[in-house]
C-alpha cells in the first residue's frame, strides 16, 4: 500500500474497475478523515462504530466503503508515515545539515506526542504492512544523522541507531512524580535532547548503540 497515492485513493481502488461515485467519494472521505482524528485520539483500538459516528455515517455505509476496520486504519496509518517521510527528505535537502535535522525532529517528535495511533505504528504495534513506510523515515532518519555529523554540527560518538530512541523518550505522559506537564512539555524535552546531540561533546557515552 503507498501512503502517496492517499489513503482515499488506495481505499477506492480496491474495488478495481468500478469508477466511484461522487457521494461514495466524499463518505470516503468522510470516513478518512474521522479515521485519522480517531486515531491519533483514541489509538488503533479505535472502533468502526466510532469512526463512522465521527464521519456521520452509518455503519453499513461504513462497510460499503471499506472491506475492515484494519484496512482503513492501515491506509490511514500508511497516508501519515507517508507524510513523514516526505518531511525526512525535505530536511534532507536543506543546505543547513543541522537545521535539516531539527526541523525533521521537531515534526516528528510532535505528531508522536500528539498521535496515540502513531506513537502505536511507529511501535511495532500494527504487523507488518506499514514496514516499507517505517522504512522509509527510518532511512531519512539515517541519513540526516550522518549528514549531520559529517558536517561536524552533530556529536560522532551518537550512532544514528540512538536517534529514534532519543526521539521517542522525549514525548512523556501528561503526569509524573506527581508533577503536571507544562505546556509544550515536549518542546523542552526535546530541546534538552538536541543539544545534548549537539557538537562538540563533553562526554563519551556507556554501553553500545541499540542494535
Amino acid at each position: 500500500m503507498s501512503g502517496r497515492d492517499g489513503a482515499v485513493g488506495v481505499l477506492l481502488s480496491a474495488e478495481p474497475g468500478r469508477t466511484p461515485r461522487a457521494d461514495a467519494r466524499r463518505n470516503m472521505e468522510r470516513l478518512v478523515e474521522a479515521a485519522r482524528a480517531a486515531v491519533a485520539e483514541i489509538g488503533v483500538e479505535v472502533t468502526a462504530h466510532e469512526i463512522a459516528r465521527r464521519a456521520g455515517v452509518g455503519i453499513g455505509t461504513f462497510y460499503r466503503r471499506v472491506s475492515s476496520r484494519e484496512a482503513l486504519l492501515e491506509a490511514v496509518l500508511d497516508e501519515v508515515l507517508a507524510e513523514m517521510a516526505g518531511l525526512a527528505a525535505n530536511a534532507g535537502a536543506d543546505p543547513d545539515p543541522w537545521r535539516g535535522f531539527e526541523t525533521f525532529a521537531a515534526a516528528y517528535v510532535r505528531l508522536r506526542a500528539e498521535s496515540c495511533g502513531i506513537r502505536e505504528a511507529v511501535g511495532g504495534a500494527c504487523g507488518p504492512n506499514l514496514d516499507p513506510v517505517l522504512g522509509q523515515i527510518q532511512e531519512g532518519l539515517r541519513l540526516l544523522v550522518e549528514r549531520a555529523q559529517e558536517a561536524g554540527v552533530m556529536r560522532a560518538d551518537v550512532a544514528w541507531q540512538d536517534v529514534p530512541f532519543l526521539l521517542a523518550a522525549v514525548a512523556t505522559g501528561p503526569r509524573t512524580l506527581r508533577l503536571r506537564a507544562g505546556d509544550e512539555q515536549w518542546g523542552r524535552n526535546l530541546r534538552i535532547v538536541l543539544d545534548g546531540l549537539c557538537a562538540p561533546r563533553t562526554q563519551g557515552l556507556p554501553g553500545t548503540p541499540p542494535a
